[in-house]
């Protein structure tokens, strides 16, 4: 299949588009990168170089595509960090080109805003913009769950939080939900959980929870999910592929002692997971 993926890059370690395209291509499948943004390195480690572009950038990619006439043949369009409201809204103006050259593509939000204890992460610009139109306006949707609690504006404690949580963002848009990072009360301090939604059903799937702090697994997981979901058709099998092939990648990751994902080394997971975890419907 071939991918648009529009969001961040890095130089040095594997965040956005660094964490996204080259385990898609590991499974055969043609990624054309745009990039939000140039940085030496991910923000986490205190200071950066580099450069946010503007959403001109977007646009004229997007318009040398128009004009090679190969959006026809991109079967979907994954985002994730943007830097601006402005560049927002040019990928999702780049989402309905993609839909006006080919109907069949769906265009999946990472909906990148913060975590857990580290609150929000980017502009308030961008915050609203995620919550007011990005929603509405994706097909797929995978947030963590910090970014579940900011989009419908409460906490998730219990199952019935989510189910409800779920319910409201089913209804501005997204026909499938991906959460990431899941700790609810009943998940246990050795695990963390993660959940896919079609509106319909609900599943839910348990890793180990691995004593390491990475960036850009998210960023992993939700490409892997879309592609996997694009395959095959079925939220419950694309979460369980995507979900063995992180968790194969952060044991790596862990064994290798380093900050940022063995992402090369550990390629062979994005093939062929060394463990597989199946999604339970709950």
């Amino acid at each position: 299949m071939n991918f648009l993926s529009i969001q961040s890059h890095v130089v040095y370690g594997h965040v956005g588009n660094c964490a996204a395209v080259f385990p898609l291509q590991r499974l055969g499948h043609e990624v054309w990168p745009i990039h939000t943004v140039q940085f030496s390195n991910h923000p986490g480690y205190g200071d950066f170089t580099g450069q946010v572009f503007d959403a001109g950038l977007i646009r004229a990619c997007m318009a040398g595509l128009e004009r090679r006439g190969v959006l026809a043949s991109c079967d979907g369009l994954l985002s994730g960090y943007v830097g601006s409201a402005a560049a927002g809204e040019a990928v999702l103006k780049a989402a309905t080109s993609l839909r006006a050259a080919n109907p069949d593509a769906l265009y999946c939000c990472d909906p990148v805003l913060g975590d857990t204890g580290k609150g929000l992460y980017v502009l308030p610009e961008v915050a609203q913009f995620m919550r007011d139109a990005a929603v509405s306006s994706a097909d797929v949707l995978t947030p963590n769950q910090f970014e579940v609690e900011y989009l419908v504006g409460f906490g998730l404690h219990t199952m019935d939080d989510l189910h409800h949580a779920l319910r409201l963002l089913h209804a501005r848009g997204p026909r499938i939900i991906l959460v990431t990072s899941l700790l609810l009360e009943d998940v246990p301090g050795d695990s963390l959980d993660l959940a896919v939604s079609d509106g319909r059903s609900l599943w839910r799937l348990r890793t180990p929870r691995l004593p390491l702090t990475v960036n850009g697994a998210g960023d992993c997981i939700a490409a892997l999910f879309f592609a996997h979901y694009r395959v095959t058709g079925s939220p419950a099998q694309a979460l369980g592929l995507a979900a063995s092939s992180v968790h194969g990648l952060l044991v790596r990751t862990l064994v290798a002692g380093q900050r940022e994902l063995a992402l090369v080394e550990a390629q062979e997971e994005f093939v062929r997971p060394s463990r597989m975890f199946a999604a339970k419907i709950v």
